[in-house]
C-alpha cells in the first residue's frame, strides 16, 4: 500500500493553507468535468488536465469553500441539569442542540489513492471541545465511583480529546467531489455523513476509566530446614558404608524374591552357663540386644527364631536340698539376699 502522505496543513493545530494540494491523473474523469462546469458561473476552458487542475485548486482554496460533513444533536447540559417535560418536543428543544460539523479540503489525490481529505474548521473543533468539557466530562465523573486521582484522570481525558479532535482528518473517495457547489462549498453524499458522525462519536465518547488495581506480589517464605536433632536426622544425608558391606535396607521396602529364610542360633547354651559361681562378678547393665549382621536381612523373612537363654536357679529352689548354710565352691548361700538385691 502506498504511504499516506498529507500536506502540512493537515497536521494538528495547523492553520489553513492558502492553496489546496490537488493531484490529477493523466486522464480526467468525465464526472469531474461536468461538476466543474456546473459550479462555475463564468465559463472556463476545460480542455486539458492542467486546466482542470487549476480550476479545481482555485475553487477549493476559496475562503467560502466550507463543507458540511455532518449534523450532530448533542445535549446542552449534563444529565443532572436536563429539563423534564411531558411534551417530548419541548424537552428536546430545551435540552439538545445541533452542532454542524464543518470542514475544508486539504488534499485531493486522483493518482495513487483516489481520495480527498477533510480537516475540521476551528469553529467546529471549538464547539466539540466545549461540549466535551462542560457536558461529557461532568457526566463521566458523576457516573463513576470516587478514587484519589479522579480529577487528574478527567483532565487527562479531556486533554487527549483536544489532541485527537485536532488531529482528526476524514478521508473518503474522490467521488465525494460530486457534492461540490458554488464557491467550493459542498455536502457529503451517499451516506458519508453517517460515517463522519460515527468517527467523531468514537473520539467523543471515550470512557473515563479508573486505574487498574495494583498487583501485590505475595512473597512466600521458603520452608526452613529443621534445626532440632530429631528433625536433623530426617534431613541428614545417609552415611557412607564401606564398599565391602552393603547398606542396610528396611525389610518392608524389599519385595520377597526367595522363600522365607529362617535362621536360628547354633549355640543355645550361653558361655557363662558352665562358669563356676565364685568366678562370677556382679551383674552390669545389660546392653540392648542387636541382631548380628547377616545377608538374610536384605530379604523379607519371618522373624528369627532363637532359643531362650536359661536362667540361674534361684536359691529358694536349692534351699530345700542343701540348706541355708550350705556352700558351693566357697559361695555362701546365706548371703543370697545381698545378691538378690543387686540382680
Amino acid at each position: 500500500m502506498p504511504p499516506q502522505l498529507l500536506p502540512a496543513s493537515a497536521a494538528a493545530f495547523a492553520p489553513r493553507a492558502s492553496s489546496v494540494n490537488v493531484v490529477l491523473g493523466s486522464k480526467v474523469e468525465p464526472w469531474l468535468t461536468q461538476t466543474l462546469k456546473r459550479i462555475n458561473r463564468v465559463k472556463r476552458p476545460l480542455n486539458s488536465v492542467l486546466q482542470h487542475q487549476r480550476c479545481l485548486t482555485e475553487t477549493l482554496s476559496s475562503s467560502n469553500a466550507i463543507w458540511t460533513l455532518a449534523s450532530m444533536m448533542l445535549p446542552k447540559h449534563p444529565d443532572s441539569e436536563l429539563r423534564q417535560d411531558s411534551n417530548p418536543l419541548i424537552e428536546a428543544i430545551h435540552n439538545y442542540d445541533f452542532i454542524h460539523v464543518e470542514a475544508y479540503i486539504v488534499h485531493v489525490d486522483m493518482v495513487m489513492r483516489n481520495e480527498v481529505a477533510f480537516k475540521l474548521t476551528p469553529d467546529s473543533i471549538e464547539a466539540l471541545i466545549e461540549h466535551h468539557k462542560d457536558v461529557f466530562c461532568i457526566d463521566a465523573k458523576a457516573g463513576s465511583y470516587e478514587w484519589p486521582e479522579k480529577e487528574q484522570h478527567a483532565k487527562k481525558l479531556h486533554d487527549e480529546f483536544v489532541q485527537a479532535i485536532n488531529k482528526f482528518v476524514f478521508r473518503t473517495h474522490v467521488s465525494a467531489l460530486e457534492g461540490l457547489e458554488e464557491e467550493g462549498a459542498g455536502e457529503l453524499l451517499c451516506g458519508k455523513s453517517e460515517e463522519v458522525k460515527n468517527n467523531i462519536m468514537t473520539i467523543l465518547n471515550k470512557p473515563l476509566l479508573p486505574p487498574p488495581p495494583k498487583i501485590v506480589d505475595v512473597i512466600r517464605q521458603p520452608p526452613l530446614l529443621p534445626s532440632s536433632p530429631v528433625g536433623a536426622a530426617i534431613w541428614s544425608q545417609p552415611s557412607h558404608h564401606s564398599p565391602g558391606i552393603p547398606a542396610p535396607v528396611d525389610s518392608w521396602r524389599v519385595l520377597p524374591s526367595s522363600p522365607a529364610v529362617t535362621s536360628s542360633s547354633t549355640d543355645s547354651t550361653p558361655l557363662w552357663a558352665n562358669m563356676p559361681l565364685h568366678e562370677m562378678d556382679l551383674p552390669s547393665p545389660v546392653a540392648p540386644y542387636s541382631q548380628p549382621y547377616s545377608s538374610a536381612g536384605l530379604f523379607y523373612s519371618t522373624p528369627m527364631v532363637t532359643s531362650p537363654i536359661p536362667s540361674l536357679p534361684l536359691p529358694s529352689t536349692l534351699a530345700a536340698h542343701c540348706g541355708v548354710n550350705m556352700g558351693y565352691g566357697g559361695f555362701g548361700w546365706d548371703r543370697f539376699q545381698d545378691y538378690a538385691m543387686t540382680m
